[in-house]
């Protein structure tokens, strides 16, 4: 299916969208790889099969300004965008009493405000081609909050009601939108999650260090994109929290708060 498609990853240096990477490569996809670190996007890049097919194109997410630009150097190199793979983001461990609101609109901005910026600046795109398929990171937070994520999961919340309507919008342009809630996944997204301070929480959290691998997220995903899902959830046990939620509400609030917030 990504057989000489074009796929921008977001968040390409590590973690589930540097699986993404390599996984769309291995199937012949030209890979346009992302994140703020240049280097480790190089260094990907050198790995992947067909290297010499893929195109490094650095983004800071909290600085969406040159977002069009970007858009027109991948699509003059290549003549088409066919995926966004919307990836990159930031996590968060501090309570609500104790965040700063500069710390809840980092987040916003980086989880929001960044990812939609960079599908808009893509949709003229889709919409001149008449074609283009949107995969989504959310979070299994993204259906309902928990501990230590008042910030993050708000961004989450926003993103389904941001992509929800627009793909309702342009089903008849041919866009597609596949939202994915990721739940416990062994990356460094503790590690890198802003804490109280604003620092680095620098820790990688139980949850994380037990979750499915990055890499069998990612061919999840690839397999929810391939049939045109337009929302998964990709865990172990704890994605069973989104049904419970819906079905069992008393029985959800009485599981979740016995949950360890890390």
């Amino acid at each position: 299916m990504f057989k000489d498609k074009i796929v921008w990853i977001t968040g390409a240096s590590s973690g589930i969208g540097e699986s993404l990477a390599v996984q769309v490569a291995n199937e012949g996809g030209k890979v346009v790889l992302s994140a703020r670190n240049e280097s480790k996007l190089q260094e990907l890049k050198e790995k992947l099969q067909n290297s010499d097919d893929h195109l490094v194109v650095t983004l800071d997410l909290e600085q969406s300004g040159n977002f069009e630009e970007l858009v027109k150097q991948v699509k003059d190199h290549f003549g088409r965008i066919d995926y966004l793979f919307n990836n990159g983001g930031m996590s968060q461990r501090s309570e609500v009493h104790e965040t700063s609101l500069v710390i809840d609109r980092r987040i916003m901005e980086i989880n929001y405000f960044g990812n939609i910026a960079l599908a808009k600046a893509i949709l003229p795109v889709f919409r001149e081609q008449k074609s283009g398929h949107y995969l989504i990171i959310s979070s299994i937070a993204g259906k309902f909050g928990f501990f230590l994520r008042s910030a993050y999961s708000a961004s989450k919340h926003a993103l389904h009601g941001f992509y929800e309507s627009l793909m309702l919008e342009e089903e008849k342009n041919g866009i597609k939108v596949t939202i994915a809630c990721p739940g416990k996944i062994n990356t460094e997204i503790s590690v890198n999650a802003i804490s109280v301070s604003g620092e680095k929480h620098g820790i990688m959290d139980h949850n994380q260090e037990t979750g499915m691998s990055a890499e069998e997220c990612a061919r999840q995903l690839l397999k929810a994109v391939r049939k045109n899902k337009k929302e998964v959830l990709i865990g172990n046990r704890e994605i069973k929290a989104v049904t419970i939620k819906r079905f069992f509400p008393k029985l959800f609030w009485k599981i979740i708060r016995k949950q360890p917030a890390t």
